[in-house]
């Protein structure tokens, strides 16, 4: 595990470069702020930013000259005592253009904003559409597009918008901040218009430079486009401070928090527990015992379904419900062994169950995953497995407390569909550096694709010799793993971050204090679970 996070550590690093030394330092020759620096400067002092998507179009778009963190910064910060999402264009690369996954990556900002009913704040300095990927991200229902109808549907539920115009704001781009509730313009490094002066000389014949067009004087003092003017990011960004520390408190969802106590147990020993090699079993409560307060976990049903474990906690005070994968070798109430990780009818059935007496107590759930999938064989098909798992997703899907997802090993099949994959709407989930996510196994998967690989090669008449197999094997399998790794789920925002364990209670703090700033808006109907 220790090795794992130095080299994520050293990806991070590398990735928080941004467009490199040679970009940053043209921002700087403008007097600009760099985008993490923007954001270090709005968020309030001592406190911590959750960033989210850093791994975004990792190792994607290489043949483009790559896309570090898909060209924006988004994230959880706190800006005069109030919880705000944070969007900030990184102009450092490709001139803060937008690439397809920086669309995606924009499209989950605004989606943590409206499920937790959160204030967005932009910090826009962008060049627009990536033009050599236009088709990519304009004209679909997830493309560019998307962005300005969320501007305009969290208008309508009284989210409040905030943009600040730091650098260009072009084309399409321009309606983003102007589409907000309140707009401000930096004086000489902001312009905001829908075509600049070569385009206008192209299409209308007028001459004309970039700041007369679109310039902070222009649409603070003639067009009326922007709301205020200020001398440099600093100013602007301090506005932003003011104006945040002077809104209204809404209704909260009520979610229950106690004084938050450490984990009894050392945290860091997380870093022992998880096997390097993520086949092999281990005690799922050891590590549960050192993410929850006082180490206290309240089973639920301990002695039925053993691998699953459910029960209550406190995470830094808050109320939740964890349901766990045990990764234990247990016997079952009927004296058989059961795999750790696996899923038995038994514990679909325990977990459904919990989930509803979650839902109905307003307690917010957490889900550990370290699951290879349900589990298979005439003995499950036979005692219900399908339909046991039927009610698991039926009570995940329907579930109305927020959830939050933590990826630590093992994700794979059905497993991390029943146990809050991506598709079942987690407010958060992330990884550890020792997850893998996949439709199944890689040692499974290989020797799958091998058999259909060879069987075409046979087809066509081609010998299959013992050293050309182990070859296919290798190339197979080294492929496969490859797109199992966090980084490659990441990179595709199929989790919103990868992060050091120790860091797990945190960000599930933070994400708790933001959902409950929504209040839940139906009740939950537990469908299938009636039957």
């Amino acid at each position: 595990m220790k090795d794992k996070l130095i080299e994520l550590k050293k990806r991070e690093e590398k990735i928080f470069m941004g467009g490199g030394a040679k970009a940053s330092a043209k921002q700087k020759e403008k007097g600009k702020l760099l985008a993490r620096e923007r954001v270090a400067y709005l968020i309030d002092k001592g406190s911590d930013f959750i960033e989210l998507g850093a791994f975004a179009g990792y190792e994607m778009y290489d043949e483009h000259g790559g896309c570090p963190a898909g060209g924006v910064v988004i994230g959880l910060g706190h800006v005069s005592k109030r919880l705000c999402v944070i969007v900030a264009n990184d102009a450092t690369v490709k001139a803060g253009a937008w690439f397809p996954i920086t669309g995606k990556k924009n499209l989950r900002a605004q989606e943590i904003a409206m499920e937790n009913n959160l204030p967005i704040i932009y910090l826009v300095d962008s060049a627009g559409v990536y033009l050599p990927m236009q088709d990519e991200i304009f004209p679909d229902k997830e493309h560019f597009g998307r962005i300005f109808r969320n501007n305009a549907v969290m208008s309508s539920m009284g989210i409040v918008q905030i943009a600040a115009i730091m650098g260009s704001c072009v084309a399409g781009g321009a309606y983003l901040p102007i589409m907000s509730d309140e707009a401000m313009i930096v004086d000489k490094t902001g312009s905001i218009f829908l075509a600049g002066s070569y385009l206008v000389k192209a299409a209308v014949g007028e001459d004309i430079d970039n700041e007369t067009l679109g310039g902070a004087t222009t649409h603070c003092e003639i067009s009326g486009v922007t709301d205020y003017k200020f001398p440099n990011d600093e100013a602007c960004l301090d506005r932003i401070r003011a104006i945040m520390d002077k809104i209204g408190h809404k209704e909260k969802a009520g979610f229950d928090r106690a004084t938050a106590k450490a984990p009894l147990k050392n945290i860091s020993e997380i870093y022992d527990i998880i096997p390097s090699d993520t086949s092999k079993p281990y005690d799922t409560m050891e590590l549960i015992e050192r993410l929850v307060d006082d180490s206290v976990f309240d089973q639920y049903k301990e002695l039925y379904g053993k691998s699953i474990l459910c029960g209550y906690a406190r995470i830094d005070g808050w109320a939740v419900g964890i349901v766990a994968n045990n990764r234990k070798i247990v016997k079952s109430k009927k004296g058989e062994m059961q795999i750790g990780g696996v899923i038995y009818s038994d514990s679909a059935d325990k977990a459904a169950r919990f989930i509803a007496n979650c839902n109905q107590k307003k307690i917010p759930l957490v889900f550990l995953q370290d699951v290879t999938g349900f589990m298979v064989g005439s003995r499950s098909e036979h005692g219900g497995i399908i339909k046991d798992g039927a009610k698991m997703v039926n009570a995940v899907a329907n579930s109305v407390v927020p959830k939050f997802t933590i990826v630590t090993g093992n994700s794979y099949g059905a497993g991390n569909y029943a146990m809050c994959g991506k598709a079942y709407d987690p407010r958060l989930i992330v990884a550890w550096p020792t997850a893998q996510i996949a439709v199944m196994g890689g040692a499974q998967a290989a020797k799958t694709l091998l058999q259909i690989q060879e069987a075409n090669l046979k087809a066509k008449g081609v010998e299959i010799t013992e050293e050309k197999e182990k070859e296919l094997l290798k190339t197979i399998t080294d492929r496969y793993l490859e797109q199992t790794t966090p980084y490659y789920a990441a990179a595709r925002l199929w989790v919103d971050a990868i992060i050091d364990p120790v860091k797990t209670r945190q960000l599930i703090s933070t994400g708790i204090e933001a959902a409950n700033h929504a209040p839940l808006t139906r009740a939950y109907n537990p469908g299938i679970l009636q039957t």
